[in-house]
């Protein structure tokens, strides 16, 4: 069995003494890998393919909760609309506007997480500061009604894929206050999805309530 059962408990350990959930993401990894997790209790598993997210689902129990963390392009939205428990990686309205149609096409509101470009990296998707203000302005103005299935339930970033472990620091910081400022105005706005496996501690540290945790647990791809 290729699941580390040793870290597999630190990292679930380490996770709950901060109230943070643990997405164990199995992108590439095999039905019985996540069947081994699921029968020790584990529930959130976190995948970038919508294809391979299809196949999982229809072979593993339905209590699972899927999250999406990849870049999810507008167009396969509508393939994983009626199961999908979060989208971490909402990085345009354009792909919001669909993932609201889609969800009203299944008759249910999908959570969804604004992901947004904390990293000094041009490689990575997501809302600048002053790009998410505007949305999050027009998401709770009361006379909007483009929204009516998709509940925005906080943030999602990725630092920079750096050793500086300062400027990996200075960028969850940011993300937080970020986190903290919408936090406050609204009580169902409670998720902060930060931390991986080569960053996930510092993350903790810096108020994640959400980690998503691949090649610790699985080993590398």
């Amino acid at each position: 069995m290729a699941t580390n059962i040793e870290a597999y408990n630190k990292i679930k350990q380490q996770a709950a003494e901060h109230n943070a959930v643990l997405v164990a993401v199995s992108k590439f990894k095999p039905i019985e890998d996540i069947q081994f997790l699921y029968d020790m209790g584990h529930r959130d598993f976190g995948e970038n393919f919508v294809q391979e997210l299809i196949l999982k689902y229809e072979a593993l129990p339905k209590d699972i909760r899927w999250h999406y963390i990849g870049h999810l392009q507008s167009n396969k939205v509508k393939y994983i609309a009626a199961f999908i428990h979060l989208i971490h990686g909402v990085d345009s309205e354009k792909l919001l506007t669909e993932i609201n149609k889609q969800a009203a096409k299944n008759n249910r509101a999908i959570d969804c997480l604004l992901q947004v470009h904390i990293a000094q990296e041009e490689t990575k998707f997501g809302f600048d500061d002053s790009e998410l203000l505007e949305l999050m302005k027009h998401i709770q103005d009361t006379n909007s009604t483009n929204y009516k299935n998709v509940s925005i339930r906080g943030l999602m970033g990725m630092a920079s894929f750096s050793d500086d472990k300062e400027k990996v620091r200075d960028e969850f910081r940011k993300l937080f206050q970020l986190y903290k400022n919408f936090n406050l105005q609204s009580s169902g706005f409670n998720i902060l999805s930060m931390g991986m496996s080569g960053d996930f501690e510092i993350a903790l540290e810096e108020g994640s309530n959400m980690v998503r945790i691949g090649s610790l647990l699985f080993g590398a791809r």
